[in-house]
């Protein structure tokens, strides 16, 4: 109680000189930083043992570290759609997207980068996107709309789906860059389109082996899902990922310096394909997936220190976190099981990307705003849904009818007090309220992620309770011994997800 008062006193101090000092310095710039697939435990001030992050321990030494800070999914399409518009995935049926997917966010709707926009910053994505393109059959070689530009961003800069789907280039605004008109690029997720090998045909080629799914068109020694022809001068190399988009990233903050800004830093580390560029090569003990943790780790000093650089650190906010929990087995053999040792990328938590249980969102989460934020830790139970309401509050704009809900403080660590009620999305919607958890009973198949990613699901037929309190593995069922508080959650989810989900999940069981 004495740190929050202490916080509150500060802040609000800084805040009064600030608005005397210079009243652009008003407004922050707003960075968010955002991993793939990593993990709880992935970390060092996480507990990480297989890998060494001082980059990410110093914004954590330096800001708020955050222990019951949640993605909105575990899965990273419907996480990124809630992350960037505030709103549950579920209502949109998002789901994760093919390579060729249409864009999922409604043009001109109310978003992240749309509220910046909104009160004069300049706004970029750099990274991966996975948040589908166009309005149906993508021509990749013409202009490539709608997409970011039309949902609030100024720029930006795209590995357009996952680095395991095709294509497999960049696209910088509408373009695909460094394309040969004479090369033009067809992609097709239906049947071989092309000459280039496949992993399937062609095994001896590829740097890593995959399975059945990830075994289409061969780019870069990496098999990947989906059929690809032409474009061979765009063509990415994998290991180039931290040095092209981080350079794009200083480029951004250059120009922009001097003005308000919002940066959505979307990492493809540490998704598989897992290639890590040799400068991180073996900078683990845990083979490819610790090493492009090293590697993501780098990327994000190198932001810090060019803020500081261009002195601008103390008027950016940094938001850092992860799109889902981990997963070691995703498509491709890099022996991230064989050489995990005593590593445990869920940390003390069940389950895992794809799953329910808590290690399905439960993610590592930084705020760090040196001179602003007081370091320290926090219990605070949020979601990435909030931050269009609470970073909109930061910047004064105000935001309409969404799911979002301002809880600013407790990301600015000035309060302990985050959600009361928080849903959990995965294969199965399960509900948080306070230290009680609880997932729905559930006839959908988990075999795939049971028994192909070795993830347990937390789907079953029974209704789950449990008390995270004194149970945080989730190993005892407690739904018969609290049957009014089994109720109570019950009713609170249904509230959520209204008649017309309940409506529309009959229909399918039917």
């Amino acid at each position: 109680m004495q740190r929050i008062t202490l916080c509150l006193t500060i802040f609000v101090a800084l805040l009064v000189s600030r608005c005397s000092d210079n009243s652009e310095q008003i407004k922050p710039n707003v960075i968010i930083i955002y991993v793939d697939d990593l993990g709880y435990g992935d970390v060092g001030c996480y507990g990480a043992t297989g890998v060494k992050t001082p980059n990410i321990d110093a914004l954590a030494a330096g800001g708020v570290k955050f222990s019951d800070a949640h993605s909105p999914s575990s899965t990273c399409t419907p996480s990124r759609y809630s992350l960037l518009t505030g709103t549950f995935a579920f209502r949109n049926k998002a789901v994760v997207l093919k390579g060729d997917a249409s864009l999922i966010i409604e043009p001109g709707s109310q978003t992240l980068p749309s509220l910046f926009s909104k009160a004069g910053y300049t706004t970029a994505v750099i990274g991966k996107w996975h948040l589908g393109l166009g309005d149906g059959c993508i021509n990749w070689n013409d202009s490539i709309k709608p997409g970011p530009r039309e949902i609030g961003f100024d720029y930006s800069f795209l590995i357009p789906a996952t680095g395991d789907r095709v294509p497999t280039v960049y696209i910088e605004d509408y373009h695909v860059v460094g394309l040969d008109p004479e090369d033009p690029i067809e992609v097709s997720y239906i049947s071989k389109i092309g000459d280039r090998p496949t992993g399937l045909s062609y095994p001896e080629l590829l740097k890593q082996p995959a399975d059945r799914q990830h075994s289409n068109t061969i780019t870069n020694g990496i098999s990947r899902i989906g059929f690809m022809a032409g474009g061979k001068t765009a063509l990415w190399k994998d290991e180039d990922f931290p040095f092209v988009l981080t350079e794009k990233a200083k480029i951004f903050i250059e120009k922009n310096k001097k003005n308000p800004f919002f940066l959505y830093f979307s990492f493809h580390d540490i998704h598989v394909p897992r290639i890590p560029n040799e400068q991180f090569v073996g900078s683990s003990t845990m083979g490819p997936r610790g090493d492009v943790i090293a590697q993501m780790d780098w990327c994000t000093g190198e932001i810090v220190k060019y803020l500081e650089m261009l002195n601008i650190h103390q008027k950016t906010l940094i938001i850092f976190s992860s799109d889902n929990g981990p997963v070691l087995n995703d498509g491709y053999s890099d022996n991230c099981v064989e050489m995990l040792g005593d590593h445990k990328p869920s940390g003390p938590f069940r389950g895992g990307k794809y799953s329910s249980f808590e290690a399905g969102t439960r993610v590592p989460t930084i705020s760090y705003w040196p001179g602003k934020i007081i370091p320290g830790e926090s219990d605070a139970l949020l979601t990435q849904v909030d931050l269009l309401a609470s970073l909109s509050s930061l910047i004064n704009v105000p935001v309409e009818h969404s799911d979002s809900k301002d809880h600013l403080d407790a990301w600015l660590g000035l309060s302990e007090t985050g959600r009361d009620i928080m849903l959990e999305e995965s294969y199965v919607l399960g509900l948080r309220k306070g230290e009680w958890k609880y997932i729905p009973g559930s006839d959908k198949d988990n075999d795939w992620i049971e028994n192909t990613k070795k993830i347990e699901s937390g789907i079953s037929p029974e209704d789950k309770l449990y008390n995270l309190r004194t149970d945080p593995d989730e190993s005892v069922n407690v739904a018969e011994k609290y049957p009014e508080m089994l109720i109570e959650m019950k009713a609170a989810l249904e509230t959520i997800l209204g008649a017309e989900y309940e409506d529309n999940r009959k229909a399918e069981a039917k």
